[in-house]
């Protein structure tokens, strides 16, 4: 069995013995861990969620349809590692400090907001972008992207910041870090394609050497 997270009818995170509190917004009332311990719990689960949405659902045998979504009680049913319930889902999904998960308006179901590496369709709808974006990524990556630009690899679009301390927290992950400067208003006014996720998050299928600058 693998980390256990309930709350009892008082309100209590029974397995880590914390009380919850309240709050409110548009959606109803949700229940909102202490911030204390929020983050090794909710972050495992984050984690979890995040290699079901965006690349093995069927590592448990969870269904998506063509858009991504998952069913929250299938969700909660395959789960071995966790014993979820919709409360903790809700508390992941409202406290995910990079809005990564959307739940549905029936609150039936669960997607990633963007970084498949399965193919489904985010109806995202084109947007401009802003004349500049930023992407971060690591010094030991620089010398290809030199040659080749960047690329989606694995995923479905390269990702642009509108944030520099998010592009370089994104590359501070693989090493040290250094942030590239896009021209995103040359290359849509030469034809490229940008989407903006929910978690606003800039959406490209690649850069070509010649619209990046190092910063």
């Amino acid at each position: 069995m693998g980390t256990i997270i309930n709350i009892d009818a008082g309100g209590n995170l029974t397995s880590l013995g914390t009380r919850l509190l309240n709050f409110t917004d548009n959606a109803g009332t949700f229940l909102v861990l202490k911030k204390q311990i929020m983050s090794k719990e909710l972050n495992k689960i984050s984690k979890y969620f995040s290699y079901l949405l965006r690349h093995e659902p069927e590592s448990i045998g969870l269904s998506l349809d063509e858009n991504g979504w998952a069913s929250i009680d299938e969700l909660i049913q395959k789960t071995d590692d966790f014993e979820l319930n919709n409360d903790i889902i809700d508390i992941v999904v409202e406290t995910n400090d990079k809005k990564r998960f959307s739940i549905s308006k029936d609150r039936l179901h669960i997607r990633a907001n963007q970084g498949h590496s399965i193919v489904v369709d985010l109806e995202l709808i084109p947007i401009q972008p802003p004349q500049y974006l930023v992407h971060g990524t690591a010094e030991r990556f620089i010398e290809i992207i030199r040659e080749q630009g960047l690329n989606k690899m694995q995923r479905h679009h390269v990702h642009l910041s509108e944030s520099q301390a998010v592009a370089k927290n994104v590359g501070s992950r693989y090493g040290k870090p250094i942030l590239l400067n896009i021209a995103t208003k040359e290359m849509f006014d030469d034809g490229f394609i940008f989407y903006k996720s929910a978690n606003n998050v800039w959406l490209v299928d690649g850069v070509p050497p010649k619209y990046i600058k190092e910063a």
